[in-house]
């Protein structure tokens, strides 16, 4: 693999393989000229980066072929069994460093910047834009407040787009809940006044809880607007509270009627009819200005035990057929449904790709990077993942573009079904990619139409999830149906304005953050030990440097296991005076010196030229590690056991929820543990084995039984280490509110760290 990736970045010609994404490295800046002579977005490329990129990528490789040759020597001229051992350990541990790091290259091979020209939409199109439908997941209204769900749908629904009745939203509860069917009754009454306030007063931030929470000017019309607003919300709370819609919580005999009809005796959440609401329906409801309102649609498809659901991936083929029935729209928004809009022109800067004749045969989706609101100053949880969501999009995107991440991403529709060259037909006419959706949506035949391609045995001997709509067989469907899109032959563009287009909530628990992750894990490790693995289908079906990108993500689990050894073995053979690295007067250990600073250095920088901060970077090395110790091993534990039929926990929704008491220290960069996981029990052996042996070898060195010359770089390691894991240290010894390390978890890990040092100090008495 690796004398693969010398060759590639050695004829840098593979990388001009794409013309119709019109950019090259020797173009500094270059515009796309539709019909009419305007230019509704530019690229730009920076070719001294990207020959630094590429100078430095070769002489790092060199150095990584030679810390090879040093491996290959120590395990040639190995003194015992235990000795073989370890090498082979930090060998195996420097591999999969090495593979990484060359993924991590192929990110930065071509990195491009792309601006659009939204305002130059209007001129283009007469006002008359393509038709829109909005896709909003949630699944469970106590992790993910419907209150949440219903700001993300009114910011969407006051999008500045013409004709409005040409927006569709669309609401999929994946829990089947009454709450939220309630809470979107109150949505639809309050978006009457909320649109045409936002359209008149030119609001920029139409997310009604972003908006009232901001330094807004306040007028007599501004605390009308915020009292209805609070009434909504205090309705919505109240009815969360007691955990079902009363009677006297209802306005008329239309809404008596829905939930006298689907909430009967025997509903679950996993098992009970389709449910489709119409709550607004353009054309007929009008805001109180008189001007028409967006399609709102609620949708629980049908759900039983006895059919597969596939998660969101299922969620989103539902929404995908429904609207196909009844609006059928040529362009698609998902969106999570706590990420809320930020920018009212937001479809227009999309448009002005999907209306760029030049990229249309072939662009399947513009993506918008995730942005959060809440960051603390440091980001103690790198919640950010500036490398997924801004650094990494950007070098994709100079190659077929960056990969789909689950929301703030535009479709076109036509890319769901089948590859450029060849349509998939989906079982009925109305299905059709351009099909025309003219009928009203409230009508019988609609009605009837949406909920049989919503049941749950529609699927069945079909096509969906594999060769149409979002792919099944991957927990991490974003990641997954990207990868097969581009695999077919579509391409993808990142668009990332100034302002953010999106921004949404982050968990303020590290249990929450690395539970997120673990799932991720699981759903990286099914991508690839599929027949899609990026190393085999990747390189033939998009090439090498393409498919080097998607392993990055896919064997992104692998860091678990450097990290793990990396974590331990160094540390328990210092313990035991044990030197298994050169010694700082040995010439190869400058060797080690430039591989550390070289991809610490290249990280940092990157990092920073991002609009990263030293703080943020140095949360975000320390969760590499974190996630390395917890999420990542645990995540690949779940898989493998899962694969020899060993029953675990099924998917869980990540909890939206704010407790007081921990946002209060979120924001004063405290960690939040305060529960008893496996996880944390690996975190705090890992601090507590580095800790005594960074101070023990001090200890010896000091009293001349050790040579600082030959443990130097293991007692590097150690203290690194233990600086990182400084806020577990607070949170084990130092804390005593109710988000420190649990006291069970801190006696057991202390328990098993004394196991590991007299097990490391059995094996290595004879070496």
């Amino acid at each position: 693999m690796l004398l693969t990736t010398i060759y590639h970045y050695l004829h840098l010609n593979q990388l001009q393989t794409q013309p119709e994404m019109e950019t090259t490295a020797a173009v500094a800046a270059t515009g796309t000229t539709i019909d009419g002579g305007a230019t509704l977005h530019s690229v730009e490329a920076k070719p001294l980066q990207l020959i630094l990129n590429r100078a430095f990528a070769l002489v790092y490789l060199f150095a990584v072929l030679a810390l090879f040759y040093k491996h290959t020597l120590n395990i040639l001229n190995y003194t015992s069994f235990i000795n073989l051992s370890i090498s082979i350990s930090i060998l195996i541990s420097d591999l999969i460093l090495a593979f990484m790091w060359s993924t991590t290259q192929s990110f930065l091979m071509r990195p491009i910047t792309r601006k659009q020209f939204p305002e130059k939409i209007k001129k283009y199109s007469n006002n008359n834009l393509p038709a829109l439908d909005i896709f909003i997941c949630t699944a469970d209204p106590c992790k993910e407040p419907p209150l949440n769900v219903v700001n993300t749908a009114l910011s969407v629904m006051a999008y500045d787009y013409y004709p409005i009745e040409k927006l569709s939203v669309y609401v999929s509860d994946d829990g089947g809940s009454e709450l939220t069917l309630f809470a979107f009754m109150e949505a639809a009454k309050f978006a009457v006044y909320w649109l045409p306030f936002c359209r008149e007063n030119n609001i920029i931030e139409r997310c009604p809880d972003a908006y009232f929470s901001s330094t807004y000017t306040e007028y007599s019309e501004t605390q009308k607007i915020k009292l209805m607003y609070e009434s909504m919300k205090t309705r919505i709370e109240n009815v969360m509270e007691r955990g079902k819609v009363d009677e006297d919580y209802i306005n008329n005999d239309e809404e008596l009627q829905a939930f006298i009809k689907f909430w009967t005796a025997g509903f679950t959440c996993s098992n009970h009819p389709s449910i489709i609401q119409v709550l607004l329906e353009s054309g007929i409801d009008k805001d109180m200005t008189g001007h028409g309102m967006p399609n709102l649609i609620y949708l629980s498809r049908e759900k039983n035990k006895s059919s597969p659901h596939h998660f969101k991936a299922g969620a989103l083929n539902a929404l995908l057929r429904v609207s196909g029935i009844m609006t059928n729209a040529p362009i698609i928004l998902t969106l999570d449904c706590d990420m809320y809009s930020n920018d009212p022109s937001t479809p227009q800067r999309a448009l002005c790709y999907f209306l760029d004749q030049t990229l249309l045969p072939k662009l399947a989706f513009v993506q918008f990077p995730q942005c959060f609101r809440g960051l603390n100053e440091a980001d103690i949880y790198a919640s950010e993942i500036k490398d997924l969501f801004h650094t990494n999009s950007m070098g994709m995107d100079g190659l077929r573009g960056p990969n789909y991440v689950g929301t703030g991403c535009f479709f076109r529709r036509r890319a769901l079904f089948g590859c450029p060259s060849s349509f998939e037909k989906p079982e009925i006419q109305q299905l059709y990619p351009d099909h025309v959706a003219d009928k009203p949506i409230r009508a019988e035949e609609i009605l009837r139409q949406a909920h049989y391609v919503a049941s749950c045995n529609y699927e069945d001997e079909s096509n969906w999830g594999s060769k149409m709509g979002f792919r099944y067989g991957s927990l991490v469907e974003d990641y997954y149906t990207g990868y097969r899109l581009q695999c077919e032959g579509w391409k993808s563009v990142f668009c990332h304005p100034k302002r953010p287009a999106f921004l949404g909530d982050i968990p303020i628990s590290l249990y929450d953050v690395l539970s997120q992750h673990k799932r991720w894990c699981v759903g990286l490790h099914e991508v690839v030990f599929s027949k899609y693995s990026p190393l085999t289908f990747g390189v033939r079906s998009m090439g090498f440097l393409m498919a080097h990108c998607y392993a990055r993500y896919a064997f992104w689990p692998t860091w678990c296991i450097p990290i793990t050894l990396y974590a331990f073995i160094p540390q328990l053979t210092l313990l035991n005076g044990v030197s298994i690295f050169p010694k700082v007067s040995d010439p190869w250990f400058f060797l080690y010196v430039f591989l550390f600073l070289g991809a610490y250095g290249q990280h940092c920088l990157v990092f920073m030229s991002f609009e990263g901060t030293w703080k943020r970077w140095w949360s975000d090395q320390r969760m590499w590690m974190i996630r390395g110790l917890t999420s990542l091993l645990f995540g690949t534990i779940e898989y493998l056991t899962n694969r020899f039929g060993i029953s675990t926990l099924g998917f869980n929704v990540t909890s939206k929820v704010v407790d007081d008491d921990q946002g209060k220290r979120y924001h004063q960069g405290i960690f939040e543990f305060g529960v008893v996981s496996p996880m944390f029990v690996a975190l705090a052996t890992t601090s507590i084995i580095n800790l005594v042996a960074f101070l023990t070898s001090i200890a010896q060195i000091f009293k001349g039984d050790q040579d600082l010359d030959g443990l130097f770089i293991q007692m590097f390691i150690a203290c690194f280490v233990v600086i990182n894991c400084l806020p577990i240290y607070e949170g084990m010894i130092l804390r005593s509110d109710k988000g420190r390390m649990p006291t069970k978890v801190t006696i057991f890990s202390t328990f098993l760290a004394s196991i590991l040092y007299m097990s490391f100090g059995f094996l290595l008495r004879n070496v």
